[in-house]
Formats: C-alpha cells, sequence, structure tokens
C-alpha cells in the first residue's frame, strides 16, 4: 500500500513561514554542546588539544571565545586544525570610509518608520560594502552595546573573509538566499532563516543568484543563548535540537586572498597568499549556527489577555544585569489567538527598552499597512507606541470567542535592548516614513464618564 504521506513530504516549501528542507551542505544539530568535525577522517588529534605533530602536518589553533577561567557551562573555544595559522599574513592597514563603521550618533526620540531598504540592483556590491549602519549604543572597546544595520548586496567574492573582534551577529535574510562560508564550514541561510557568527570567526557572505537583502544585530556584550524556559518545562519556544551548525569544509588554496578585520568600531583589512578558509578539522563549543524560524514552537496565553512579547523570544544576549538584554532576539510568528474578552493586538506601550523591528514577510498584526518588508520601525525608550487607529477600531469589534486563525504569509521580529538607541545620518535622513506619527492621531476619545 502506497504512503500517503510521502507525497506531501516530496511538495517544496511554500513560503518563508514552511519549514525548510536542508539539503545543500551537511549539518550538525544542536545549539550548545561540544561537537567535532572532520573534512578528513583522522585531522582531529584523540585526547591530545596540541600534540607535537599534528595529523597531516597541520597546525593546531584554538579560539577562545570566552576568558579562559569562564565557570565551564558558559566557558567557549573551539580548536582548529589548519593548513597555515592565523598569524601569518601582512601587515593590517585601516580601510578609510567604509560605510559599515559609519557612526550611529544622531539622537532622536521620535518614533521612526522606515521604507524599505532599497534593493542593491545596479554595480557590484559585496557583502561587507552592502552593510548600512541604521541604528545602536554602546563602546565595542567595552564590550557593551549594539550595532544595527540593514544590507543589501548583489555580488559574491571567493577571495574575501571578514572576521569581526568587536562582536557576535546575528544575519536575518528576508530577501534573497545566502552562502555563509566560515572557517568551520558553510551554512545555506534563506528567507525566514537566520545564522549566527561569534566573534572572531572568519566568515564571508555570498549571494545565491541574486539581490539579497535582511538585517544585521552586532552584539558587543557577550554571546547569544537560548533563553531559559522555566515553569513552561523542558521544550517550546526555540528548541535546541533545531539549530544546525557547520561540517568542516576547508580550501587548499594558493591565491591572493583579503581579509577584513573589524575592531574598535573600525575597519582594517590584510592580505595573505593563500585562502583563509583552511579549517580540515574542528572541535568545541564555539562555532556559528543556522536556525528556521518556521520551527519555532510559539507559547501564548489560552484563555484571557495579550503577554509581552518576550514569551517569543529566540535567542538572548543577557547584560551583567540578569534579566536584562543587551539584545532580545523576538519573533512575531504565525499563531493561533484565542483569548477571550481580550484586546487581541499588541497592547499601548511606553518601554524601558528600545525596540527596533524589521518585516520579513507579509503584514504586521498591529499594522497592517505601512510597515512592509525590508523596513524597520524604531520605538525608542518611553516612546509610546501601539496599534495605528484601523487596527484598533477592527480588534476592538472583533468577536474573541471565535479563534482567530495564523497567517502563514506574515513574519515580523523585534531586536530588544536595554541600550538606548541612536541613529545614522543615513537613517536620520534617507527612507523615513515622515508620516508614520499620524498612524496614531486619528484616535477617538472614547471616555464616557459616569452621569
Amino acid at each position: 500500500m502506497a504512503d500517503p504521506a510521502a507525497k506531501r513530504r516530496k511538495v517544496e516549501p511554500a513560503g518563508v513561514n514552511d519549514v525548510k528542507p536542508q539539503t545543500k551542505y551537511e549539518y550538525m544539530t544542536g545549539y550548545d554542546g561540544e561537537k567535532s568535525s572532520e573534512a578528513i577522517k583522522g585531522a582531529v588529534p584523540v585526547m591530545y588539544n596540541t600534540p607535537q605533530v599534528c595529523p597531516f602536518g597541520l597546525y593546531a589553533e584554538q579560539l577562545s571565545g570566552t576568558a579562559f577561567t569562564k565557570p565551564r557551562d558558559t566557558n567557549r573555544r573551539v580548536w582548529m586544525y589548519k593548513i597555515r595559522p592565523s598569524a601569518v599574513h601582512d601587515e593590517m592597514v585601516e580601510v578609510m570610509d567604509a560605510r559599515m563603521t559609519q557612526p550611529v550618533d544622531v539622537v532622536c526620540p521620535r518614533q521612526r518608520r522606515w521604507s524599505p531598504f532599497p534593493l542593491q540592483k545596479d554595480g557590484s556590491v559585496t557583502w561587507i560594502d552592502g552593510l548600512q549602519p541604521y541604528a545602536g549604543a554602546g563602546e565595542p572597546t567595552m564590550k557593551a552595546g549594539v550595532k544595527i544595520y540593514l544590507y543589501s548586496f548583489n555580488a559574491s567574492c571567493t577571495q574575501s573573509a571578514f572576521q569581526n573582534a568587536d562582536g557576535d551577529m546575528l544575519i536575518v535574510a528576508e530577501h534573497g538566499e545566502l552562502d555563509v562560508v566560515t572557517e568551520l564550514g558553510r551554512l545555506q541561510v534563506r528567507p525566514g532563516e537566520i545564522a549566527v557568527v561569534p566573534r572572531g570567526i572568519k566568515y564571508w557572505v555570498n549571494t545565491v543568484g541574486g539581490v539579497c537583502r535582511g538585517y544585521v544585530c552586532e552584539v558587543f556584550d557577550g554571546h547569544f543563548q537560548i533563553p531559559d524556559l522555566g515553569p513552561i518545562g523542558a521544550n517550546g519556544l526555540a528548541n535546541s535540537r533545531d539549530f544546525l551548525c557547520p561540517t568542516a569544509w576547508y580550501e587548499d588554496a594558493k591565491t591572493d586572498f583579503k581579509v577584513y578585520h573589524k575592531f574598535g568600531g573600525k575597519l582594517f583589512s590584510y592580505t595573505t597568499d593563500r585562502s583563509v578558509f583552511d579549517v580540515v578539522g574542528w572541535h568545541g563549543n564555539y562555532y556559528p549556527t543556522k536556525y528556521d524560524l518556521a520551527r519555532y514552537c510559539p507559547v501564548n496565553a489560552v484563555r484571557y489577555d495579550h503577554l509581552d512579547p518576550s514569551i517569543f523570544t529566540v535567542l538572548t544576549c543577557q547584560t551583567n544585569d540578569p534579566g536584562t538584554a543587551a539584545l532580545d532576539f523576538v519573533i512575531f510568528p504565525p499563531r493561533y489567538m484565542v483569548q477571550q474578552n481580550t484586546f487581541r493586538p499588541p497592547y499601548y506601550h511606553k518601554n524601558c527598552m528600545s525596540e527596533f523591528m524589521g518585516n520579513i514577510t507579509g503584514a504586521y498584526e498591529a499594522k497592517e499597512k505601512g510597515f512592509l518588508p525590508g523596513g524597520a520601525t524604531l520605538h525608542s525608550c518611553m516612546a509610546g507606541h501601539g496599534p495605528d487607529a484601523g487596527g484598533f477600531e477592527k480588534a476592538s469589534k472583533l468577536d474573541t470567542m471565535e479563534p482567530m486563525k495564523p497567517s502563514l504569509k506574515d513574519l515580523a521580529f523585534m531586536f530588544e535592548s536595554t541600550y538606548i538607541f541612536t541613529l545614522s545620518d543615513y537613517s536620520s535622513k534617507n527612507n523615513v516614513d515622515k508620516d508614520y506619527k499620524k498612524c496614531w492621531n486619528t484616535l477617538p476619545v472614547n471616555f464616557k464618564p459616569p452621569q
């Protein structure tokens, strides 16, 4: 008898919110924990980290993501077995007027909405030149703060790499497929997926057949982690098993190679005569990951009230004040809304945190018009925000005895931070929706005091 599920399994995903098959590269599963991978069997030594002579004439090099003396449960490092050590290269020189190093120093307390970041259709722009700062706070030399970029690029490069000494980078793909090449292996990242590249790991992002656009958040403080679940239990939200990390892959190529190195908020570069993607094997607990947001398991109120958006946190990077995030990556995934006698959209709010939002596909539940894929909003510390007038009227008349089915066409997200964001000169002047504030101006006064 034919398997009735077999035909369904062969169907390609129809949209961003469908779970995507992972067919291009091989991966290991799990966000945390020790892993080991070899592109050539035997490249990782048994027992020894630094044997007198490494297998196949490789060099042993440790990359420390935390201090040596961090507690074991938070200590992060990876041992790499490389064709040549990272120390071998020409002198570093500063890259002047680099786009990604533009300062974010424009103070703006107003609610902001930006139209979609323009797709880079002209010329030949690669990853590093496609990163446009929008907002941020803090200081990378003090390892405290964040910086938010929107990116658009249309060209690949097989002889470049980027290393960020300032922080981890979280990449949110909105338009176009990415091929993320890292020292530890390769990641395929499509719209609706994210990638996290930790501080210090060399990588490059190439386009797969066209223009790419999306969002990046750089975190100076520490490292991203899956949030604790508390009384939710052992399962739910972003499950560790659904994060994928690369398997070892290397190039043994003698070629002119350029490495960009971000340090102290500035960009430097150096050249070398070999590919730096030369790790033949590795082991450790410090590595890039990718995650399909369609795999997120949301938890929500099932009787009444709209709960705080923190229940949709995918990843968090905490400050030294427990429970206060340098950056929470929050999504607004498809989900049933069943709360009775409840105003179901996000409530009106003033927040001690900064809320920078992006739209991956479709419409956002609190504002069905104006907030477009590839665009962004910023509601800064203590700036009032919430549903627009149309959204308020619609939700106030909704029959809440009926469940609301999820829309598989919609997916938005938020970078939420305790830091007070300032803007770049570019984002303060370009793509700004000057009528955004008007979306609340027609909210009526409904107050009727008792007679």
